[in-house]
């Protein structure tokens, strides 16, 4: 009885690993999201009658290095669930780790379709909209571009890969006469942003697929600005409308970029005001789309502990399938065919205003509409 009141009386620590020194246009907001989902939960009581608590490790961008700091914070930090991830080979590694260690696992961001289709298991869940979804939301307007002749540049890492893979296999379906005139993958961080634009120029593609982002993506547009790549020529752009990575481009945001992202400005949802609102009192400014995901993170572990009335990974497992979480997007769930949430994005145009990149003309898309049938995710993915 005694050791029952100590457990009450502690904290339910929630570990969290990701690239923070690496990625912190987008993770530096995802933290300050974390940060007012815990408030929120310890200012209505906590968590089983615990005050939570989070330990963070940056993973320095490296698969290994997360491995071991989840390691470390399972056996010597002794936390009751653990979550993250940013860059999909390192949320890949994490699944493997949460498949081998049996204990649960919530990826946010990594975003590869691997998580839950090739490289699914049991003890693994993810929160954001996967690179399937996100590219089957754009495939509607890119077909309507009735371009023939396309060109890709992505990061060559297993989100770059995948995104590519997704817009391909998508297009194709769509549109059977599309042509891949040329792809450009550079090193994650390390873009020659004059050899690719050059490359793309040189193959005189009637449209551009660019899934880009932070440092390499701001490379990118400046240079393809410079030399003119974008003129009369469309652009498809995973990403781009996200705050955190539109916002730096400043004057160089491009105009008419068909982009998933996140207009935080113009988004009148009860669910959304009630989290924007919240986030300006707390921080004094203005969420970026790292902040909804790791709030709403935060809130899914949160809804899962209390439907499971336990913070054991068997019960977190059960829980979670099929599980209802409000987020500022709204309602989603977790799909217990593939462990998806339905988390959508919003979909739009950019433009530049008086200097800075803005989302226009936008609308949400529900991603429990871009997912394949439950059916369909039996051949995708292994058996648990």
């Amino acid at each position: 009885m005694l050791a029952a009141g100590v457990q009450a009386q502690g904290t339910l620590k929630i570990g969290e690993i990701n690239s923070y020194k690496a990625q912190p246009a987008f993770l530096e907001p995802y933290k300050k999201g974390m940060e007012l989902a815990v408030d929120e939960i310890n200012a209505s009581g906590g968590l089983l009658g615990r005050k939570v608590e989070l330990v963070i490790r940056d993973d320095n961008a490296n698969p290994g290095e997360a491995v071991r700091a989840a390691e470390e914070l399972l056996s010597r930090e002794k936390v009751d669930v653990l979550m993250g991830g940013f860059l999909s080979n390192i949320g890949l590694a994490l699944t493997d780790f949460a498949k081998q260690k049996k204990t649960f696992f919530l990826a946010g961001e990594p975003l590869t379709d691997k998580i839950v289709w090739a490289d699914g298991n049991r003890y693994t869940y993810r929160l954001r909209a996967s690179t399937y979804m996100q590219v089957a939301m754009l495939i509607p307007d890119v077909v309507a571009m009735k371009k023939k002749r396309w060109a890709l540049v992505y990061p060559n890492y297993e989100y770059g890969q995948s995104a590519a893979a997704s817009f391909k296999t998508l297009l194709k379906a769509a549109q059977p006469d599309v042509e891949f005139v040329a792809e450009q993958a550079p090193p994650l961080g390390k873009v020659d942003a004059g050899s690719v634009v050059q490359a793309l120029a040189d193959a005189k593609p009637d449209a551009i697929f660019n899934v880009l982002f932070g440092a390499d993506l701001t490379k990118f547009v400046r240079e393809g600005n410079t030399r003119g790549l974008f003129k009369g020529i469309e652009v498809a752009s995973l990403l781009t409308g996200e705050p955190d990575y539109l916002d730096p481009l400043k004057d160089d945001a491009p105009n008419g970029w068909l982009v998933t992202g996140y207009p935080w400005y113009g988004i009148k949802t009860p669910e959304h005001e009630a989290f924007l609102k919240a986030y300006q009192a707390k921080f004094k400014d203005y969420p970026r789309l790292g902040s909804v995901v790791g709030y709403s993170a935060v809130k899914s572990i949160e809804a899962g502990v209390k439907k499971a009335g336990s913070t054991d990974s068997e019960k977190l497992v059960v829980a979670f399938s099929g599980l209802n979480v409000v987020t500022p997007f709204g309602p989603i769930v977790y799909r217990p065919e593939d462990h998806q949430s339905t988390m959508g994005a919003y979909v739009g145009r950019t433009k530049n205003v008086d200097g800075k990149g803005v989302m226009v003309d936008f609308r949400y898309m529900d991603g429990a509409k871009f997912l394949p049938s439950a059916a369909e995710v039996k051949k995708l993915r292994p058996a648990d």
